[in-house]
């Protein structure tokens, strides 16, 4: 069995696994089991009600769980697969343990082949936070993950830089990663004054 056959059986256990992404290693359970997200916060030490973002493999897996207006659909199309989140309306089916109570919810679409072969075969969005203790350093390679976890995806040494975080609701960035120069000018130039 192979590596991302490994990591659909623990994530269809409600199990977590490290997995690597294009910025850092992130801590993945299926985002639609209480169970799994109640592991992962307890994992982390991070208090309930602060959001988690999510993975997903594709447009299609985003549009699924968040809703997505002509403007963000671009923005997505630009700069993803990449080092961005993006924030969007969650759609109901997202666990509010996810939201925060905000209503809206952090999306990924990691460019990052393991990352997405694994999304893809488990056919659902996973949680796409960092693999370390809240407030900790962000592991760039597997000897920095220091939270309990199921298996570990090996996948060498990565970026480090955590990605940049837009909100697509309000259009504005909240935190500043790779990208974030590109994504200033694409809301300047394209969100049309807003």
């Amino acid at each position: 069995m192979d590596i991302v056959e490994r990591a659909v059986r623990v994530l269809r256990r409600d199990g977590i696994i490290v997995y690597p992404t294009d910025t850092v290693y992130g801590l993945g359970a299926d985002a639609f089991s209480d169970d799994a997200l109640l592991r992962v916060y307890e994992a982390k030490g991070r208090p309930l009600g602060k959001p988690i973002s999510i993975a997903v493999s594709d447009t299609d897996m985003l549009c699924a769980v968040a809703s997505a207006d002509d403007f963000a659909l671009a923005l997505i199309g630009r700069f993803l697969p990449g080092p961005l989140t993006v924030i969007l309306g969650a759609r109901s089916c997202i666990p509010s343990l996810l939201t925060g109570g905000t209503g809206r919810i952090g999306i990924r679409i990691p460019a990052h082949d393991l990352a997405l072969r694994i999304i893809g075969s488990f056919d659902s969005p996973i949680t796409a936070t960092s693999a370390n203790i809240s407030g900790g350093p962000d592991p760039a390679t597997p000897g920095e993950v220091r939270v309990p976890y199921d298996l570990l995806v090996d996948g060498g040494s990565l970026p480090g830089t955590p990605s940049t975080v837009v909100d697509l609701v309000d259009r504005r960035i909240l935190r500043r990663g790779t990208l974030a120069d590109e994504v200033d000018d694409y809301l300047r130039k394209e969100g049309r004054g807003a």
